[in-house]
Parts: structure tokens; sequence; C-alpha cells
């Protein structure tokens, strides 16, 4: 079948390679010209995952119009700042039946929406909206390395329909409807990585990202309670599985910017070297509103969320959970 996927960088352009090797025509969108004619001309990405190569299957596009028109569905892969932006530029294009699931993680800021949430408020028919979450790294993904991922719903149907267009033998896909869950996990296992991410940069050992671990996917678990999700969601893929491998993975650019806030730089510094948005900085900003909101601690955001906006000291973040008052594990 026909398939948009919209966003040019490291993921979408894995999720291409993806449906490629699964023999379905795909049209990208690139926000970039020169990265759209480049996808069209010599089949990569010269910027994100340069190496590798689609069929002439693979077409691209800097226009919506053309990439959206007649796809059978509809993958969302622009970073969560522009989703709802994207969002509206998309919606003259598709019709009321087209299912749209986004593979980007986190909660809008000011609104504290969840991704899906904000494509249902500018498209509309929720029962069509889905979202992906897992222990999925792009790089690896687009080697045919074995990995597994959950894709989420309100409806069965389009969480069938999603697996079925995803799944092959190295990538398995499960189906959740526990949607809000889902994307909490992939919202803020970002955080508790770049937590990990200063744990590492500041030479602590095993024990302590161990630790940070753990207690964050407490946080998550939390999070999740208050908002309604499901807390057999956060022992999954979405939960357990994807906080492990954003806080332990080489290929994490949430654990990276850690390490670097731990070395004296600063968030801006990591964007503009690696041209990537950093997905856990924005929706650590974010969740710290949100706790406030539901009156919840987040103890591990909050330390994050200082040490990127506050100017709190990498080396005095120890401190600031170490000398918490002490308390039951299961709080």
């Amino acid at each position: 079948m026909r398939v948009a996927v919209i966003g040019a960088g490291s993921w979408g352009t894995a999720v291409c390679w993806l449906l490629d090797q699964k023999g379905h025509e795909v049209a990208l969108w690139a926000r970039e010209p020169e990265i759209a004619a480049c996808v069209n001309a010599e089949h990569r990405n010269p910027v994100y995952l340069p190496d590798v190569r689609f069929s002439e299957r693979v077409t691209a596009s800097s226009e919506l119009a053309p990439v959206v028109t007649g796809a059978a569905g509809v993958v969302m892969v622009t970073p969560s700042v522009g989703v709802r932006a994207t969002a509206q530029a998309l919606a003259p294009y598709l019709d009321d039946e087209t299912p749209v699931i986004i593979l980007s993680k986190g909660i809008e800021d000011g609104s504290s929406l969840l991704m899906t949430q904000v494509l249902e408020e500018e498209l509309g028919h929720a029962g069509r909206i889905a979202g992906l979450s897992g222990p999925n790294h792009a790089e690896e993904v687009s080697r045919g390395m074995p990995s597994a991922t959950v894709v989420a719903s309100s409806s069965q149907d389009t969480a069938d329909f999603f697996q079925d267009l995803f799944a092959t033998s190295f990538f398995r896909v499960y189906t959740n409807t526990d949607l809000t869950g889902v994307e909490m996990c992939g919202t803020g296992k970002n955080v508790i990585a770049i937590a990990c991410g200063v744990c590492d940069g500041l030479g602590f050992g095993d024990n302590a990202k161990a630790s940070l671990m753990t207690r964050g996917l407490a946080e998550l678990a939390r999070l999740g309670q208050a908002t309604g999700a499901d807390p057999r969601t956060f022992m999954g893929l979405a939960g357990m599985g994807d906080l492990v491998v954003t806080c332990t993975s080489q290929h994490s650019r949430n654990r990276a910017l850690g390490e670097l806030i731990a070395q004296g730089g600063a968030l801006q510094e990591y964007e503009e070297r690696t041209k990537m948005v950093v997905e856990g900085a924005l929706a650590c900003r974010a969740l710290h509103h949100l706790a406030h909101k539901l009156g919840i601690q987040l103890p591990i955001t909050e330390l994050v969320y200082a040490l990127l906006y506050e100017g709190l000291k990498p080396e005095d973040g120890l401190t600031v959970l170490m000398d918490r008052p002490l308390g039951s594990e299961m709080i």
C-alpha cells in the first residue's frame, strides 16, 4: 500500500527503510528541500542515517499534498514541539478515515496534552489515531536488528492496522489499548535517561545508575496512576523496555545530553552540534508543570529540570536526591 511518512529525521528514515523492506510504496515528507531531492536522486537521506539505502519505492517531497494524497496510512515522526503545527497543515489533505500513527514522544508544553491528544484536537476522529513506543533506536531498526514495539490506540482495529503495517521478521509489534500509559512511558523515560547520562558523566557506578532507573520507573508509574493509565503498561516494552535502552544505549541522545551536562556543557550546545531535538529536555519542562498541576512528586524529573533550566550544578544533584526524606519504596 501507499504510506506517508511525515518527518525525515533518524526515526523517519528508519521507518521508511522498514516499510520499504515490506514492499510498500513510501512517500516521505522532509521539511528541507535538499533532503527530499537527495532521497529522490540518490535514494538516501544525506543528513540522518546517510548510509541507509532505499529502493525506488521511496520518494520524497518538501510539500505535504503530494506525500499524503492517496496514502492508506500516515506515520508522523516530527519532533513533539512541531506536532500541532504539522497536524494543522496536514488536515486539509486527510479524509476522516485515514489512520494516523504518531511515533514522537512528549507532552505539549502549556496544554499538557499527549501527542495523540494533540492530533485528536487538530484532525478529529480519535479512533483512527495511534501511538507507537518501545525500545527502538533508529540506528538498529534501520539495520534490521531484532526489536519489539507497542502500537496503542483506543480502537483495536486501528491498532491492528498499524501492527500489520510495521511487523516484520525482525520488528515484532504488540498492541495495547492503554494509549495514555504507553505515551506517558515514552515521555517520562527520556527525562530519566538524561539523569542517567549525568550519572555516567560524573563517573558514578552501576549501583547509582541502576538506582536511578528503578526509581525512575517508580516515577513513571506514579505519573501513570495520576493520569488513569494501566499499571501493567509500565512493566512492558513502552515502560521498562524503553527505559532500559534509553538510559544505557550509546545511541540515546537523551543519555548523551546528560553526560554533556555533567561535563559542563549545555542543551543548546548539544542540539547545535547534533542538529537533533532532545525530546527529554522538552518533556522535562512539560512534566515539571504537569506534576505541580496534579500534586505528585517526581524527584528525578525535578532534578533534571533544575539542571537544564535553573542552573543547578551537576555535582550538587547527588545531594539533592540523596538528602530527600527517607520513606517506603512503595510510595
